[in-house]
Parts: structure tokens; sequence; C-alpha cells
């Protein structure tokens, strides 16, 4: 039977040792790198536009300029909120297996990477209460919990961090080089981004190695169960990007039927598809999705 303590193979030790030492050689005091100014102008794009959920639609070209821009500024606080959500939930699973019998391998990494989310949280919140005045509730789909193997429960929750993980980064390389945009906003996503590569990195080797212990252990059901969660949560990842809250703030009439009208519309998948492109390619090389 396989057990945590079986789990990790050469390349997982190596992953660890080569990013705990970048984690360290690359260490900076988020506390002092960042200068925020009093205010971010309202006329200025807070997204860029190629990720704002009304693009390519028939939609954006129905709003107004005051409302394209004010979408933009409040689909920006919406994705920092997100990350401010979905960072805790990923740290209170980390936090659960650091120094956990099984996980001595992954530990040293752990350290590093509960730092570093902490840190992320800190300015991902600080930026939406500067300039929103407010975080956006958490309003993530919850998965029914069905019976499962540790192993099986162990592969979703790392999966649940690296698919997060890898949306968010697509957001921020993006952000992080689009002139276009504030500098303060610029920075916060250049930031993250430098440090999610290590944490990707990361987590596609543990993905990769429990899914391989996954099919070892023989049990169709559970590789079926895997690769069902992962459809489904990559689908309602995307899903949050479409924020009701923000259609209302941005002064939208009738915000549930407009997200519901950007999400039926078929000019949306490309988008869709360049969001989730890295992470399914993943899942299709490590043979989780077909």
């Amino acid at each position: 039977m396989t057990t945590t303590a079986t789990l990790w193979d050469d390349e997982v030790r190596s992953a660890v040792r080569r990013l705990t030492t970048a984690a360290e050689d690359e260490y900076y005091n988020p506390y002092q790198t960042f200068d925020w100014p009093e205010s971010i102008p309202e006329g200025a794009l807070w997204m860029s536009e190629d990720l704002m959920t009304v693009h390519g639609t028939d939609a954006a070209a129905e709003l107004t300029r005051e409302q394209y821009l004010a979408l933009a500024k409040w689909e920006s606080v919406n994705f920092y909120s997100l990350n401010v959500h979905g960072i805790r939930e990923l740290m209170a699973e980390v936090v659960a297996r650091i120094h956990a019998p099984g996980y001595e391998i992954p530990t040293p990494f752990f350290h590093h990477f509960l730092g570093e989310e902490n840190e992320h949280m800190w300015f991902f919140a600080e930026f939406c209460l500067r300039y929103g005045g407010r975080l956006y509730p958490d309003r993530a789909m919850a998965f029914p919990e069905r019976e499962q193997s540790a192993l099986l429960g162990n592969f979703i929750v790392f999966s649940r961090i690296l698919i997060f993980e890898q949306i968010v980064d697509h957001f921020n390389s993006r952000m992080a080089a689009d002139t276009a945009l504030p500098d303060t906003i610029r920075a916060i996503n250049r930031v993250h981004h430098q440090d999610e590569s290590r944490h990707i990195a990361f987590g596609c080797q543990l993905v990769r190695a429990l899914y391989e212990r996954l099919k070892e252990a023989g049990d169709p059901a559970e590789t079926a169960s895997a690769r069902g969660y992962i459809e489904r949560y990559i689908d309602a990842s995307v899903q949050q990007l479409y924020s009701v809250d923000a259609y209302r703030d941005a002064g939208i009439p009738e915000p549930f039927a407009f997200r519901q009208r950007l999400l039926a519309d078929p000019a949306r998948k490309p988008a869709h598809d360049a969001i989730t492109s890295r992470t399914t390619a993943f899942y299709r090389r490590i043979g989780v999705l077909d």
C-alpha cells in the first residue's frame, strides 16, 4: 500500500532542494517593496482589457465608457479578493501537512511557501482595502465530500493549489507587462508572478508524484474520480472570475442576468482556453485528462 512516506520520488526531492535555495536567495521584504499612492486614477484601466470578462463580447460594446472603466476597476478588486480567499484556503491545507509524518521531504519548502503566501495575501488585501474600500466575499463553489482514500485526498488538495496558482499566474504575467496599467497594479502582479513561478514548479512535481502513486494503487474508480474533480474544479475556477459583485458595483443593470449572458457567450471560449491552457496541458501530460 502506498503511504505518504513513499509518495516522493527523486524528482520531488531535487525540486525541493533547488526551489528552497531559490526562495532563500530571492527573498525580499514585501512590507518595504511597494509604494502605495494615495489613490489610483478612476479614469485608468485597472485590469488588462483582454482579461476582462466582457472581452470579445457584444455586451462590451453596450457599456458606456464610464461603466467599462468601472468594470475594469471592480474586476481587478474581484481578482485580488479571489487571491486572498484562495491563499487562505491553500495555506490551511499546507499547515495541516507541514512536519506531519510522511511530509518530511517537502516540509523545507512548505516553510517558504507559507511565508510567501502569507505576504501575498497581505499585499492583495492591502490593495483591495486601500483602493476598493473592501474585499469581495468568498463565493467559491463547495464541492460535496465523497468517501475517498488519503492518496486521492492529497492529490485533490495539491491540485486545487496548483490550478489556483496557474490560473492566477496567467493574469499576473499579463498585467505585469501591460504598460496601459498603473505602476502599482503592474508591481503587485510582477512580484506575485516571480514567487509563483517557484510555487508552480513545486506543485507540478507534487501533483505528478501523487498521480503516479494513485495509478499504482490500481483503483479505476479513484482515477476516474480524480479526472472528474479536475475537470469540475477548472471550470468552477474560471466561473469565479465572473463576479456579480463587480457587475453591480460597475453600475450594470441586472448583474445576475449579465453574468449568465457572458458565461453563455461563445466568444468567451478562446479566453477560457487561454486562461486554462497551461493547466490542461499539464494534466494531459501526466495522464489525468484525455
